[in-house]
């Protein structure tokens, strides 16, 4: 996973066995860095309170854990990704 910027948007870049995918790269939670999250097969889990985003979708699979309380949290934004020859395109 990385991080990158397209037309002033971050945009969180995965690779999953070889195809990839672009979400938004802030949780729709409190804007947690999703770059620093972990890359559980095919989503990612943010780093500050838990939240899962499956990365095809940017659908929201889990809210955040926070003490003893389970919290909604919404979908964030997928980009289509294009790749020709060794340049990868991100439709935003």
């Amino acid at each position: 996973m990385k991080r990158i910027e397209v037309a002033g948007n971050e945009i969180l870049l995965a690779n999953i066995e070889g195809k990839f995918f672009a979400v938004s790269n802030k949780c729709s939670h409190m804007g947690g860095d999703l770059s620093k999250g972990k890359l559980e097969g095919g989503s990612v889990v943010c780093p500050r309170h838990g939240s899962r985003f499956d990365l095809i979708t940017g659908k929201a699979i889990s809210g955040p854990k926070v003490a003893f309380f389970k919290l909604k949290t919404g979908d964030i934004p997928s980009y289509e990704v294009k790749i020709e020859g060794s340049s990868v395109f991100i439709k935003v």
